[in-house]
């Protein structure tokens, strides 16, 4: 049996310049971390010959072309199981649709635990570019990079997405002080309403492809909120940093309707009123975990329980997509 894991993630900034209808033509920035909550593959041999499958469905087919997931499909087609024989199972620490990046994260964890069945090694960036290729190229699907490889690689890394599909991965170059100041006042509190971002990002495509001032003008705001938050919190300026959350998130709900809704506004507003500095959906938008950067952690903590949204408290994970045990 192989067990892989990959984490999920945080933007910290510049989400949305990693879409292709972007970065093709202006080059694409964002920060992302990897933190400590996982989606888990298990990939074995049954004893008998099929395919097997346990995720929020049950799968038992004959052939790769006949799954009905739409990511193991594509893996197992591209890694050429003609007469399969393997059960994959997969677990999450925190459901779909949450806004962060849970797709990405379960299509590198795949991909690390088919690799390992076949005895295979694969290095963390051609990881990411695969599970690119499977959820962009061949599922058509209107998403980024970073999720993919924010997955494979871990840490807190700043990418740039560059005209020609290539993407530099590098890491944010912070003090141990900054990275504990992050780990400690960054907080996750779940709205409550999970969402696909499909509808959100072919809108955000569509706009882009058609040039579309707004939208590129806000892109282009959005990429420099990046490398400004990247300067913050390389000179160690939590509080800019903040700042700059609340900045992008005001951007941000203007880049579609669907960014936001007046649920959302108001718990927004009411833990600015209790201790956040700043913070934002995370994810596309409409829905999943709001996360802010607090100056007061206890008193935002207490407001947003209050409020009755659920925290979930994280580390940061710096190991990226991996296999936990291969026996």
């Amino acid at each position: 049996m192989i067990i892989a894991r990959s984490p999920l993630r945080i933007t910290l900034g510049g989400g949305g310049t990693d879409l292709a209808s972007y970065y093709e033509d202006h080059e694409g920035f964002l920060i992302a971390a990897a933190i400590d909550k996982y989606v888990y593959v298990t990939v074995m041999r049954p004893f008998t010959e099929g395919i097997y499958l346990k995720y929020s469905q049950l799968e038992q087919v004959e052939r790769v072309a006949e799954v009905h997931h739409p990511i193991i499909r594509e893996a197992l087609d591209l890694m050429d199981f003609r007469t399969p024989q393997v059960e994959i199972t997969t677990l999450a620490d925190i459901p779909a649709g949450t806004g962060l990046g849970s797709s990405g994260s379960f299509t590198t964890a795949l991909l690390k635990a088919l690799y390992t069945h076949r005895k295979r090694h694969i290095h963390q960036e051609e990881l990411a570019a695969l599970a690119c290729h499977i959820e962009i190229d061949r599922l058509g699907e209107p998403i980024g990079k970073q999720d993919q490889y924010i997955a494979a690689v871990g840490g807190l890394t700043c990418f740039t997405f560059h005209k020609d599909g290539k993407v530099t991965a590098v890491p944010l170059k912070i003090s141990m002080n900054t990275m504990f100041d992050l780990e400690d006042n960054l907080l996750l509190f779940f709205t409550g309403f999970s969402r696909s971002a499909s509808g959100i990002l072919k809108d955000q495509k569509a706009k882009s492809q058609k040039n579309d001032p707004d939208m590129i003008a806000n892109l282009h705001y959005v990429k420099d909120l990046g490398l400004r938050s990247k300067a913050a919190l390389e000179n160690g300026d939590t509080v800019l940093f903040g700042e700059l959350m609340h900045e992008h998130w005001e951007h941000k709900k203007r880049r579609s309707g669907g960014m936001s809704n007046p649920q959302i506004d108001d718990w927004y507003q009411f833990a600015m009123n209790n201790g956040a500095i700043g913070g934002k959906l995370v994810g596309a938008g409409g829905g999943g975990f709001l996360m802010f950067m607090a100056k007061d952690r206890s008193q935002l903590r207490r407001a947003m329980a209050g409020a009755g949204l659920e925290e979930v408290r994280f580390r940061f994970d710096f190991e990226g997509a991996k296999v936990m045990m291969s026996s």
